[in-house]
């Protein structure tokens, strides 16, 4: 052995050590996954998905508002052994706006178990402030500490190439348990941006046609909501930090329209419903992902997603009020 590669010897062994713990966390996750997907759907809540659909089509119809602009995935949690499932064009990918940070704050936590990342006050800060008050700066943060690249001037094509793969991490993290990636499935590899967008290299990366941008489905987006509301999502312990930083207070009022506590599905929600969600909105979209543990005892995921009708605060409740009230009704 050279003295090189002797000194080399220690480095190489712990790389393959940690690749090996990496290999096998994401093992089983992956065994997990195959529980998680264990969903059964349910004509009792296709019904109340299709009835709430068609009443948001009905009542925002005149306005332009047609199918192709909706979609929406409810899961009942109620028994986390026995969850039902209910979708309206569940599987339609679409730019999920700042929704997206959630499957960046899963991966984070399963990082963090893996000893990827370091457990850190500034870390900690920016996970809090990506999904309590969904601050782009502290997500390019968080994206840049997941994937090990940064932003920066242009890059020639073989290291752009390098940067891509390394700035895919979390999409073959997802690809690992089960979520359909890539073309028609979902795709979390981009920051969100304001004002323009970025420039440099992850401006190329985004695509000539921005065909590279975030996209989620309704269906994706209510699975990653129910397994962490169920303690599912990387370990229990792990899944309740995540649920406590999307802990909603919908008491009182907030003159802000997109103030995550009141000017989403919170809208439709009786007093004494927990709420915890991640909303997303831009000018063209409007979006929550919501877990409610109502005062009858259900417990639902209802995920809506709204296209090209951002400025339509009610249409999200509409759809969330209908549910809801099927669910419950006893009748």
């Amino acid at each position: 052995m050279s003295r090189r590669t002797s000194r080399l010897a220690p480095w190489l062994g712990l790389s393959v050590c940690l690749c090996f713990t990496v290999a096998r966390a994401q093992q089983g996750d992956a065994r997990r996954a195959q529980q998680r997907t264990a969903v059964s759907s349910s004509p009792r809540l296709q019904r109340a998905v299709d009835e709430a659909a068609r009443a948001a089509l009905e009542k925002f119809g005149a306005k332009g508002f047609k199918e192709q602009n909706l979609a929406v995935t409810v899961i009942d949690v109620t028994d986390p052994q026995r969850s039902e499932q209910a979708s309206w064009r569940g599987a339609e990918p679409i730019y999920p706006a700042s929704v997206v940070k959630i499957f960046y704050l899963a991966a984070a936590h399963r990082w963090l178990e893996d000893g990827r990342l370091k457990e850190t006050e500034e870390l900690t800060r920016a996970l809090r402030d990506m999904i309590v008050d969904s601050s782009n700066d502290a997500t390019h943060f968080v994206v840049d500490a997941l994937t090990g690249v940064s932003n920066g001037a242009e890059l020639a094509p073989e290291e752009m190439k390098q940067w891509a793969e390394r700035r895919n991490a979390v999409n073959r993290y997802f690809a690992s348990l089960g979520y359909p990636v890539g073309p028609g499935g979902l795709n979390v590899n981009q920051k969100p941006w304001c004002e323009g967008g970025p420039y440099g290299r992850e401006r190329a990366f985004l695509g000539p046609k921005y065909e590279n941008r975030n996209k989620l489905t309704t269906d994706s987006t209510a699975r990653l909501v129910a397994e962490i509301a169920t303690g599912r999502a990387v370990s229990p312990a792990r899944s309740a930090k995540m649920l406590d930083l999307m802990k909603r207070d919908f008491s009182g009022k907030s003159e802000d329209p997109d103030d995550q506590a009141h000017g989403f599905t919170a809208l439709a929600l009786a007093p004494g419903t927990r709420y915890w969600s991640k909303a997303g909105w831009t000018s063209t979209t409007r979006h929550d992902a919501a877990y409610l543990e109502l005062p009858t005892g259900q417990r639902l995921v209802i995920v809506t997603y709204t296209t090209d009708h951002a400025k339509e605060r009610d249409i999200i409740p509409t759809v969330a009020g209908s549910i809801i009230k099927a669910v419950t009704d006893k009748k």
